[in-house]
């Protein structure tokens, strides 16, 4: 395997021959193939429960994060944002790192807006009406009407199907790890002490228990359904993000999927709602990318059983999802690490703090199949932290990054 995957870089999961691991990967090393980004931008009203994201280290801060963060993807650290980056517990956001790749990839992203609190200050896509909001809070059990998630996988599903080469797809939505947390429980995959969040110690008791209220509200008849199941616990982006994946069936494009839990449930929402014949298709276009910090996290709540450390939670996450769809799911950490940063912020991510978001772990990952390296990648990082911390107050956001050195 050493010989297919830069150095550094992890296979997640195992019962990859080098010749199929060679095979999925080509297209992302292709000088020919100029891949684009889509970066979708999304709410839900999840986000608003006290305690269950670090993505702002307050509620009203999550609610203009998603804007915060595309700004610094889109225009730079030296830019002057129109919304700062909301204050975090620690770290600073995994934008930085989307930014650094995007500048080494000469890629320029495209963002999509769904459900945002406030309009964009900048060009995006738009696939509804602005005013139809935020998702609601999943423990209600009807987050979105399932028109709404009907006609946003509609147009997701048209997107893929027109698409003219390889597509990286990347998300911002604070809150999103427990809607991906409710999906994956909602279709039967036993995910609950698995999936992780922005926090250095994800809230797993707290987001059970709103995926457990809110899957009772919503009492949805056997055999649960995709678009049901959003509707009832999900958000905006899912549906998106699902009627996209299923439409790249259409165009035959790879599709890298760069995060982690919220990707896993997108991609298992698409491959469910496809006929058994076109699953092992559509998954053969499929890569997912994430970074390190969240392949290798142990869990607080499940670090020791008999004494004995578990194995890290996202391997297995990705092996139930597998197992669930019946069909292996690929999966590659970025070898991007941060420990000699010059910066306290970026150190943060090795204490196992942000860990991934904004597509940091595949871009970066992409960068790496592209030939750059994890020492041009920290480079780069610690000169935009440099242009980050020259920002005037109030434009980084306060947190850690006005109280570390």
């Amino acid at each position: 395997m050493a010989s297919v995957l830069p150095p550094g870089c992890e296979l997640i999961g195992a019962g990859w021959s080098h010749a199929d691991l060679n095979a999925r990967v080509r297209p992302w090393c292709d000088p020919a193939l100029q891949p684009s980004l889509l970066v979708v931008l999304a709410a839900t009203r999840t986000a608003e429960v006290l305690g269950i994201s670090a993505a702002g280290a307050t509620t009203a801060s999550r609610r203009y994060t998603a804007i915060a963060d595309a700004e610094l993807l889109l225009h730079g650290p030296a830019h002057q944002p129109h919304w700062p980056l909301p204050p975090l517990p620690a770290g600073v956001s995994p934008a930085l790192i989307s930014w650094a790749a995007t500048q080494r990839l000469a890629l320029a992203p495209e963002v999509a807006a769904i459900g945002l609190h406030q309009p964009p200050p900048f060009p995006h896509l738009r696939f509804e009406a602005p005013s139809l909001g935020a998702a609601d809070c999943l423990s209600s059990g009807q987050a979105m009407s399932l028109d709404r998630v009907e006609q946003l996988w509609e147009r997701g599903r048209r997107l893929g199907s027109v698409l003219r080469g390889p597509l990286v797809l990347a998300e911002c939505v604070p809150g999103g790890t427990t809607t991906a947390q409710a999906v994956l429980c909602g279709l039967g995959v036993p995910v609950d002490d698995l999936v992780s969040g922005s926090a250095r110690q994800p809230p797993l008791a707290l987001k059970q228990s709103l995926v457990a209220a809110g899957l009772q509200a919503a009492a949805l008849h056997s055999p649960v359904q995709p678009k049901p199941l959003v509707a009832a616990v999900g958000d905006p982006f899912q549906a998106l993000a699902a009627g996209l994946i299923e439409g790249a069936m259409e165009s035959g494009q790879p599709l890298m999927l760069a995060g982690g839990s919220q990707m896993l449930a997108v991609l298992a929402l698409a491959l469910t709602s496809c006929a058994p014949h076109e699953r092992p298709v559509l998954a053969s276009q499929l890569l997912l990318g994430t970074t390190a910090w969240l392949a290798d996290e142990q869990l607080a709540e499940t670090l020791m059983v008999d004494q004995r450390p578990t194995p890290p939670a996202f391997p297995e996450l990705l092996q139930r999802v597998s197992r669930f769809l019946e069909l292996p799911v690929l999966a590659i950490a970025s070898g991007l690490r941060l420990q000699l940063s010059r910066h306290q912020q970026l150190r943060d991510y090795e204490l196992g703090h942000v860990k991934e978001g904004v597509g940091a772990g595949g871009l970066a990952l992409l960068a790496q199949l592209r030939g750059i390296g994890t020492d041009q990648l920290l480079a780069d990082c610690d000169r935009a932290m440099d242009a980050l911390l020259q920002q005037p107050a109030g434009c980084t956001g306060g947190g850690s990054l006005g109280s570390k050195p």
